[in-house]
């Protein structure tokens, strides 16, 4: 057997050290030297497939033996929706998330339901004890029964010992929490560095790409969100899903940062509860803050997350700037894109902001990035500035334009479906997209630009004409002074 032995690479220009130097003295760059294995491989040619000889001659793509293989569905329909109907044998996945949000609760829970289905599940974990996991199991009510059985734990942190016991047992799926305590015997390096979690890797992908067998890793995070560890990590495994949420809520969110075998745009929403992730029976008013009446700086957002339509509440709060630069606070919203608006309605629509404070987050910890959120954000703004409430049966559906203007966006009839369903009445949509007849209960008002949603969202709401809706008179002289009306 070829013997296995241990360089420093550099990860600039590939020169070869036997020791960790802190400068390549090849090409000079710091910090670039990384502890990789390096085998011996033999001279002679691997045999080529079916025992002939030569290189592997190159088939057309219709010509292609591999049928299409079966998916293992995972027992929750949020995950298998965000993976594209469930794992494919041999894949690689990755799972990341921050600290306590549930990573290992929910892959436990997936060991079960795959288990209880399709046959065994090695769970490998190098950050608890196999006594631990049994606790936790019990919690979530897999203590007993057939899952019981079925998921094997291994206690370990050695790569080595999990791939000897996983082509000795044939599991469906491995599981391995998490990725950062796995180590390698020929690397010296401590269990986290770049060398041990990418070689770690690695062989856990020779793994499932040469034995057909699923293996899901289980991620840490650092402080700006992103994957810890190398980012060959994220290019050599086939799906990274990211779960996400608020840790003092209750709200989970599942998207896919990257898949090979599914679409990027799902999101799987999940409740935390004593009894682990359960999935929300109707994700479309998960999102939909509770109160009494309108309120000021709230207006409800169709959004659309893949092919699911999500209504969304949007908050906002604007005041008087006390001193210095006016903040600008922005959560589940891209504050670049909260800038532009507030630039939009102070230049297009008379609505000046910019002596005030603006704040601005979607209820229940979601992140929404599409452009079609922009007009509800905008009217979140001025309802607050000028303390007048949007209907609560009004939804707000449309993207900004820097002159102004309101551009359609997609699947609208989908999401004036949705709202029908969860009892709005009125949606203020674009007049560039026709809407069909077939969206029943719900009146549609078209606008062309900002300054006509204004006027429909805030004066509707309250049954004043454009003149009570004036602002106040720090802002009215800011606007006056730029020469144009508040609300026209």
């Amino acid at each position: 057997m070829a013997r296995a032995q241990s360089r420093f690479v550099c990860q600039a220009c590939g020169a070869e050290f036997l020791r960790w130097e802190g400068q390549c003295r090849s090409c000079a760059e710091w910090n670039t030297l990384v502890e990789t294995v390096i085998t011996a491989r033999a001279r002679d040619r691997r045999p080529a497939p079916s025992g002939t000889t030569g290189p592997v001659a190159p088939v057309p793509l219709s010509a292609s033996g591999d049928a299409l293989v079966d998916r293992l569905p995972t027992g929750m329909r949020e995950l298998d929706r965000v993976l594209g109907g469930g794992i494919v044998p041999g894949s690689l996945l990755l799972i990341g998330g921050e600290p306590g949000v549930g990573k290992s609760t929910l892959l436990l829970q997936v060991a079960g339901g795959i288990a209880a289905a399709h046959g065994g599940v090695l769970y490998a974990t190098g950050e608890e004890s196999a006594g631990q996991l049994r606790l936790r199991a019990s919690r979530l009510g897999l203590g007993d029964g057939p899952a019981a059985d079925a998921v094997a734990v291994l206690a370990t942190s050695e790569v080595g010992a999990i791939i000897e016991s996983a082509r000795a047992r044939r599991p469906a799926v491995v599981v391995v929490d998490s990725i950062q305590t796995m180590t390698v015997d020929e690397l010296d390096g401590p269990a986290g560095s770049v060398g041990q979690v990418r070689e770690s890797a690695l062989r856990l992908m020779d793994l499932a790409k040469g034995d057909g067998i699923a293996v899901v890793l289980v991620g840490h995070v650092t402080k700006d969100g992103s994957i810890a560890g190398p980012r060959t990590l994220e290019h050599l495994v086939d799906a990274v899903i990211e779960l996400g949420g608020e840790r003092g809520g209750v709200m989970r969110l599942l998207r896919a940062s990257k898949n090979r075998f599914g679409s990027t745009d799902e999101l799987g929403v999940f409740e935390m509860g004593e009894s682990g992730l359960r999935e929300v029976a109707d994700p479309g008013r998960a999102f939909l803050a509770e109160h009494d009446g309108a309120a000021p700086g709230s207006v409800v957002a169709a959004a659309m997350e893949g092919s699911r339509p999500l209504l969304v509440e949007v908050q906002a709060l604007v005041s008087p700037a006390g001193y210095g630069t006016p903040a600008r606070r922005a959560s589940g919203i891209d504050p670049t894109r909260l800038a532009l608006l507030l630039a939009v309605l102070g230049r297009r629509a008379g609505v000046g902001l910019g002596s005030h404070d603006v704040y601005a987050n979607l209820a229940g910890g979601l992140t929404v990035a599409e452009p079609g959120l922009d007009l509800a954000v905008a009217l979140a703004l001025a309802s607050s500035l000028r303390d007048r409430p949007v209907d609560r049966g009004t939804i707000a559906v449309g993207e900004v334009g820097l002159l102004g203007e309101l551009r359609p966006v997609s699947g609208l009839d989908r999401r004036l479906r949705e709202a029908a369903r969860l009892g709005f009445e009125r949606a203020i949509v674009p007049a560039g997209r026709v809407v069909g007849s077939s969206v029943e209960g719900i009146v549609v008002v078209p606008v062309a630009n900002l300054r006509d949603a204004l006027r429909a969202a805030l004066v509707a709401a309250t049954g004043d004409d454009a003149a009570h809706l004036q602002a106040p008179a720090e802002v009215a002289r800011e606007t006056v002074d730029a020469g144009r009306p508040v609300l026209g």
